[in-house]
């Protein structure tokens, strides 16, 4: 690969309209870099070098990508936010992917059985770098390198049984908050009276998170705001309270409105005080 001015790329298929650049991975990700001393850091700064790109938002097509570090980790979120979609059928399941999270090449041979087809559309301006097998090699002295990617595999995986337990709950509204503040979790930000989640969330999406049709999704938004337990739309969310406060009355909406009847009826039936 050869780049030109602008660090416009002149290359394989795939990267045209891109800007494509050689960095430094330390210099990109803190949180690798801290993972070596000092003088570790300086001495390694020369090899960890990678492939760096950016994409605007919009569907991307990664496979040509992931096809270049088959031999590698993988390809690395440095910035943005991407929806990964998974077909099967005439079903769709999306996993939200962010900073630090490693994309590898998709999986198949003969235990592959149903036919999935993967999309990918990135929700932010992103940036990504490519660990390739070059860079593993460059990298192999300090182990500590692979075993903070490994970790962040695993953290990902984690992740997403989360999010699959969330889909197993069976009330709607139940299902939505806690996938809400699943994702405030990383990229939320306190402000008062709860969190604020910017995040471009359409009621489609929300719904192949979290396995449920869009018009469903749309009343059962509907029922939180009037709860008041979740508020906005599009691109900014607002949690109200806490998860504490609000998960019991979701979960069990029958006893919380017997309880609120019963002391209603207790206060109404009070001997007032001389």
């Amino acid at each position: 690969m050869s780049f030109g001015k602008a660090g416009r790329a002149r290359g394989p298929s795939g990267w045209q309209g891109h800007s494509v650049s050689l960095r430094c991975l330390l210099d990109l990700d803190v949180d690798l870099a801290d993972e070596l001393d000092p003088e570790a850091r300086r001495v390694a700064r020369a090899a960890a070098t990678a492939i760096t790109f950016e994409t605007d938002p919009g569907p991307l097509s990664l496979s040509n990508w992931l096809d270049q570090v088959r031999d590698g980790p993988g390809v690395l979120v440095l910035d943005g936010v991407l929806a990964l979609n998974s077909r099967v059928g005439d079903r769709v399941a999306t996993e939200l992917i962010g900073a630090g999270d490693l994309l590898q090449p998709l999986w198949g041979g003969t235990e592959r059985l149903l036919a999935c087809e993967v999309t990918w559309r990135a929700l932010r301006p992103m940036r990504f770098t490519l660990l390739d097998g070059a860079f593993l090699k460059r990298v192999r002295f300090w182990p500590q390198v692979g075993q903070a990617l490994l970790r962040r595999s695993g953290r990902r995986a984690a992740n997403l049984d989360v999010q699959r337990a969330i889909a197993a709950q069976p009330r709607l509204e139940v299902r939505l908050a806690l996938l809400l503040w699943h994702l405030a979790g990383r990229w939320g930000k306190v402000e008062p009276g709860g969190i604020r989640l910017s995040l471009p969330l359409t009621h489609q999406l929300l719904g192949q998170l979290i396995g449920a049709e869009r018009p469903s999704v749309s009343h059962a938004l509907a029922r939180l705001a009037e709860d008041g337990i979740v508020v906005g739309h599009g691109d900014e969310w607002h949690l109200q309270g806490t998860l504490e406060q609000s998960l019991p009355s979701m979960i069990d909406p029958v006893r919380e409105r017997a309880d609120r009847i019963v002391a209603t009826v207790g206060t109404r039936r009070s001997p007032s005080r001389v």
